[in-house]
């Protein structure tokens, strides 16, 4: 089977692509969204968003 890669030219992809390739990069993104998410559920659940029982 022949697969033909696409190369990027544009400097800002390929910066991306050889930064994915590095677990760190990957698990400080992961860390990044993890902490994003938190906040926002945390902003749901104050008192001024609650419902009512």
């Amino acid at each position: 089977m022949i697969t033909k890669r696409i190369v990027a030219e544009d400097p800002k992809i390929r910066e991306l692509q050889e930064k994915i390739k590095d677990k760190g990069y990957i698990d400080g993104a992961i860390q990044r969204i993890a902490l994003i998410l938190s906040t926002k559920l945390i902003e749901v659940k104050e008192p001024n968003n609650e419902r009512p029982f």
